[in-house]
């Protein structure tokens, strides 16, 4: 590493894949979203049915891909893609977990590792 510039860590990379899932809003246990677009170890994209509001807590279930082991996670919304740009493929929440334990962190990690990341999206203008 050169003199002076220092070092961060990579995010983890996006995996496309579709799965159902069950997201509830912490406060009343409303259903948010069912349907999860992508997937990381530290989030995931769904598509909601309901509105929601950045920051709003969240409750996330769903089962780890490949596998029959449930994933119990707290999360927030960290993004709303609210579908108003050109490349916006749709409504959208972008969650961040912050609580999931370790063990299925690392079964995430593992699961995910031969998944391609989504598809960019690109302006034909």
């Amino acid at each position: 590493m050169r003199p002076g510039v220092r070092w961060t860590p990579r995010r983890p990379q996006r995996h496309a894949i579709r799965l159902m899932c069950q997201v509830v809003r912490e406060r009343d246990f409303k259903l948010v979203a069912r349907h999860v677009l992508d997937l990381s170890e530290v989030g995931m994209l769904v598509k909601p049915i309901t509105r929601v509001l950045t920051g709003e807590s969240l409750i996330v279930s769903f089962m780890a891909p490949f596998s029959r082991i449930w994933i119990d996670a707290e999360a927030s919304v960290a993004r709303v893609v609210h579908n108003r740009r050109d490349l916006d493929r749709g409504m959208a929440l972008g969650l961040c977990f912050d609580g999931i334990d370790e063990f299925s962190r690392a079964l995430l990690r593992r699961n995910l590792e031969d998944i391609p990341p989504p598809l960019p999206s690109y302006r034909f203008n």
